[in-house]
């Protein structure tokens, strides 16, 4: 899965979100994403994550080995 695949994954779930997708290894398998919503105002990191995790489905039970991810309130 490369970044272009999963920042699509992302802003198809969460459409009001800013997405940056980098593979900073360039191994194609551990990949780094920043996304910065608005609808994270008011929630925990955790609950930011699980909305992030959510929008990827079931990716990481396949192509997907490794994810940094980072979240910021817009």
């Amino acid at each position: 899965m490369d970044t272009a695949q999963v920042k699509e994954l992302i802003e198809q779930g969460m459409p009001d979100a800013t997405v940056v997708v980098e593979d900073p290894l360039n191994d194609g398998t551990h990949l780094k994403a920043t996304v910065t919503s608005p609808s994270f105002a008011g929630k925990s990191r955790i609950a930011q994550h699980r909305m992030v995790y959510a929008a990827l489905g079931d990716a990481f039970n396949g192509p997907l080995h490794a994810l940094q991810l980072i979240t910021k309130e817009e």
